[in-house]
């Protein structure tokens, strides 16, 4: 009986004074202040990951969804080439898309964010192609400045 009283004591002893411990331990933590040391070559590479990530998403950026003028859908590739010819001579700065989508060829021009901008062109253009030219959504080339914002 006298030796379970005194293990008893001692463990009770021994909890007590790891308590306190653990209790001075954890209030002298100070948080007033960080110190850290860092290898400066985590900066260097850090600086080459963003130049990385800039390259491998200067191609996603560079298309939207935006607006084009479809000119002219034929099967005829004369007639197409020739209304390309047309829309270069009368509207220069106008980039112009000649594309085969089986059986015809389709003629659209402009990279135009918004319908609006689209607009004034779609009337000049009338004026050479009296029919089937239309203001139609499709995916438009944008060219990101050098900051990578559009």
């Amino acid at each position: 009986m006298w030796l379970f009283k005194n293990i008893f004591r001692m463990k009770y002893m021994i909890g007590c004074v790891l308590l306190i411990l653990s209790h001075t331990l954890f209030a002298q933590t100070d948080t007033s202040s960080v110190v850290v040391h860092k290898d400066p070559r985590i900066d260097m590479l850090v600086k080459k990951q963003i130049q990385i990530n800039e390259l491998t998403t200067r191609d996603a950026r560079r298309y939207v969804q935006g607006y084009r003028i479809l000119v002219i859908s034929t099967n005829d590739r004369n007639k197409a080439t020739n209304a390309k010819i047309k829309i270069y001579q009368e509207f220069p700065e106008l980039k112009a898309y000649l594309q085969w989508q089986p059986p015809y060829m389709k003629l659209k021009v402009g990279d135009f964010k918004n319908r609006d901008e689209a607009e004034p062109y779609l009337s000049g253009i009338q004026r050479f192609f009296t029919s089937g030219v239309y203001i139609i959504r499709d995916v438009i080339e944008v060219n990101p400045d050098k900051s990578g914002t559009l």
